[in-house]
Parts: C-alpha cells; structure tokens; sequence
C-alpha cells in the first residue's frame, strides 16, 4: 500500500445524497442514479485547464452535515457526485456540499481492504483522523483513490 499525502482547498461537489438508513446497497443506488442523470450537472463540473473533468467524489459526512467521520466508521451520509465549479448551484434532485479544506492522506484502492489498512496505518503512526474519509475516481486514470484527512485547513 502506497500512502501518500496532498493537501486539497475547500471544494464544491454536487451530487446524489443519501444515508446509511437508506439500507443495504444505498451507495451503489445513489452512483446509479447520478450516473444515470449526469446530464442534469455535466454543464456544472469543474474542468482542468484540458477541458478534463476535475474529479468524481464520494463524498462522507456525519448526520449533522459537519465532515466528521461516520459513527463507527458504519452510520452516516454519502454524496455521489461531481467536483463543481465554486459559483455552481444544484438542480432540483440534486444536492451541493461544500467540502472543507484539509491535508489528506490518500491511497489507491487496491482491494477491498484498502480502509482497514489506512485506518490501522494512522493509529500505527498516531496520525489524527480529523474528519470523513472522501471517495475520489480519476477521470483520466479511472483509477479509485480513499482521501483521509489528518489536518484542517
């Protein structure tokens, strides 16, 4: 496992919310349906200096819409969605979070064990978890990476 560090200023992402009470799957549910309606914020997302999309986020949060951390790691809320543009509004069925600014830890998600393992790197080497830990896919690579943030901005 590679660990690497990046420090990442607030950002807006729109997107599909739902919760843990939404049931057994409600993360895959939530992709679907931003997938599927893409359209309705494609005009919205960031862009790179290529025309490239910024970033695909999933992003997570405690009830309270705060950026803590999930409640055991298993209760909480999850945006699926796209890294926006700052003066971007969401649509009707869609939902704006304004990510804070934090120093993340973030490795690639190499197998499905990837959060055990960071979680125990930071308790190994007393790095604080200061917030939710955030889903992000590449656009150019495809490839998933979990950000975890140690420091606030």
């Amino acid at each position: 496992m590679k660990v690497e560090r990046c420090i990442k200023e607030s950002f807006i992402v729109i997107g599909k919310e739902g919760s843990t009470l939404d049931g057994e799957g409600f993360i895959q549910r939530l992709w679907i349906d931003a997938n599927s309606h893409f359209g309705e914020v494609q005009h919205l997302a960031k862009k790179d200096e290529n025309g490239n999309i910024c970033g695909i986020w999933g992003v997570m949060s405690d009830f309270s819409h705060s950026f803590d951390p999930w409640e055991d790691f298993r209760k909480g809320l999850y945006l699926a969605g796209v890294e926006c543009r700052d003066d971007a509004e969401a649509p009707d069925g869609w939902k704006k979070w304004i990510i804070p600014g934090c120093e993340y830890i973030y490795v690639e998600c190499e197998d499905s064990d990837t959060f055990s393992k960071t979680i125990k790197y930071l308790e190994e080497n007393s790095i604080p978890l200061v917030g939710a830990v955030h889903d992000f896919t590449c656009p150019q690579t495809g490839k998933n990476y979990m950000l975890f943030p140690i420091r606030k901005l």
